[in-house]
């Protein structure tokens, strides 16, 4: 496996948590979180291949979901009690695989609408989910195939948000994402091919927190179903208002839903540690 040096911003001081953004974004989408919790957790938060300041993958065969989790794993080693994984969209795909590769270093997870859509693949590939995103996925391929980058992220924005979601972004943000776009294809393509299915996640005995926006696409709505009745130890929240960028639209309140849960599962995990050494 090609090893990467990834970008990893930190601070703050107490109980790790380890924050991993979502596709043709960066480890900036989490800084009003940051800033919120440093006060009272070590926050790391991440850059994914070919986003933010972390290189593009370099490796000679595609690039797979392991890849990108592979850059978060030192993370999880060094932390002494494990971390507590927070993921929002690819984020939360990386998220769920390191939980259920390495389940003794996390102490729970927070996601925001995980994008596996192998899931939706392995349910019915012919349900509209699925040919949906395949849809998706094939025009952006094709875009970049023919230089247009800008046609790529247009796509892959409105995908997400609606049409004319591409045309209400400042230039400058226009600019970032479609040069973020042929990581964001590679995305598409790792999580397609992914092995992590419904059974594995199944085996998962932290604690999560499965967040969903009221208003998200159908693809995200049916992967959320199918993760839902997976995960044996969720707590399911659907928010009003918000589609699937609501870590990002609606920020405050995601960040306040996230905040709640790290400080209940700081505080319980505390108690706990010293129960046990009462025994």
């Amino acid at each position: 496996m090609i090893r990467t040096k990834p970008n990893v911003r930190s601070a703050g001081a107490g109980p790790e948590v380890v924050l991993l953004h979502s596709s043709g974004s960066s480890s900036r989408q989490w800084d009003a979180l940051v800033d919120s919790l440093q006060g009272r957790f070590r926050l790391h938060a991440v850059d994914f291949h070919g986003h933010g300041a972390t290189p593009a993958w370099s490796g000679p065969a595609r690039m797979t979901l392991a890849d990108d989790a592979a850059l978060v794993e030192p993370l999880l080693h060094a932390a002494h009690d494990g971390v507590h994984l927070v993921g929002h969209s690819y984020g939360g795909a990386v998220a769920l695989k390191l939980a259920a590769k390495h389940p003794a270093r996390v102490r729970s997870v927070v996601v925001y609408e995980p994008v596996l859509f192998r899931l939706l693949f392995d349910y019915n590939p012919r349900h509209a989910p699925a040919r949906d995103v395949l849809a998706t996925a094939v025009s952006i391929r094709n875009r970049l195939a023919r230089g247009d980058a800008h046609a790529a992220a247009r796509r892959f924005v409105d995908f997400w948000s609606g049409e004319g979601a591409w045309d209400a972004l400042p230039v400058t943000r226009q600019q970032t994402v479609a040069a973020r776009m042929p990581a964001v294809e590679a995305h598409f393509h790792a999580l397609f091919y992914d092995t992590l299915d419904r059974a594995r996640i199944a085996q998962l005995r932290m604690p999560v927190l499965f967040l969903t926006g009221a208003r998200t696409i159908g693809a995200t709505r049916r992967i959320g179903e199918l993760l839902r009745y997976a995960l044996p130890y969720a707590h399911n929240e659907m928010l009003p208002g918000m589609g699937h960028l609501g870590p990002v639209t609606h920020a405050p309140i995601v960040n306040a839903r996230i905040a709640g849960f790290l400080d209940a599962e700081a505080a319980l995990q505390e108690a706990l540690a010293l129960l046990r050494e009462a025994a």
